[in-house]
């Protein structure tokens, strides 16, 4: 598997070449972003660590660029904490945000997560697919679509959010609490809660409620967990 790690520090560039080249990853360098773009281009990697403050090109900005034509995952690994930059990102089109410093175990397990088989390789006996009014969500289709409006629109879920639908629609009606939905996305790794769920649900909201701050499908049980509640599941 060949990852391409763009940043423009070369002492993080060199430990983290190192690091993934131990774990039996290629790993291939960019240290701006114009760089990175051209070589997700020419060398088209299966997976792309992005810094965001990187010169010549921005890292939301090189996510934009190649949203257009790549689905391939991108982790956005980045000094910018604040929640606006994390919304950003993944509004431009990145899978997963990790904050620097983080340690190599999170890093992997992200890495992991975004590698693993699309969603959808698995029989969903209970509900395969899930409406939420006008926008239809097919886990054994891998597709979104929304025919409101009168024509039918499209709308790209990232791989995380995939792991979210799927665990939500096979669970329709019942509560999914934080540590299912952390496992399920993070795999075995001791989990915390960092408030990237509740990041990542916004996002759900945004893409797939019609009306995100008055959520009547993607429902929170405070303190608990999330609940998908459907038209036929009240």
């Amino acid at each position: 598997m060949k990852i391409l790690i763009a940043d423009d520090d070369p002492q993080l560039l060199r430990a983290l070449r190192i690091t993934l080249t131990a774990k039996g990853y290629e790993v291939i360098t960019a240290a701006d972003g114009a760089e990175t773009v051209s070589t997700v281009a020419d060398r088209r990697p299966d997976l792309l660590l992005l810094d965001l403050g990187m010169p010549r090109l921005d890292g939301v900005d090189v996510i934009r660029a190649i949203r257009g034509w790549s689905e391939m995952p991108v982790l956005v690994v980045s000094g910018r904490a604040g929640s606006s930059d994390k919304v950003e990102a993944l509004d431009a089109g990145a899978d997963d945000y990790v904050v620097k410093p983080f340690s190599i175990e999170e890093l992997l397990a992200r890495i992991r997560a975004l590698t693993r088989r699309q969603p959808g390789h698995e029989a969903v006996q209970e509900a395969p697919a899930a409406r939420l009014g006008t926008v239809t969500v097919d886990i054994a289709a891998h597709t979104v679509v929304d025919t409101g409006g009168g024509e039918e629109r499209r709308i790209r879920l990232t791989p995380t959010e995939w792991l979210i639908m799927e665990l939500l629609i096979r669970n329709a009606g019942r509560l999914v609490t934080r540590q299912m939905l952390l496992t399920r996305i993070w795999g075995a790794e001791p989990a915390r809660d960092t408030g990237y769920l509740r990041l990542y649900l916004a996002q759900l909201r945004k893409k797939l409620e019609p009306d995100p701050s008055h959520p009547r499908y993607l429902l929170t049980e405070p303190g608990m967990g999330y609940r998908l509640q459907l038209d036929d599941s009240r």
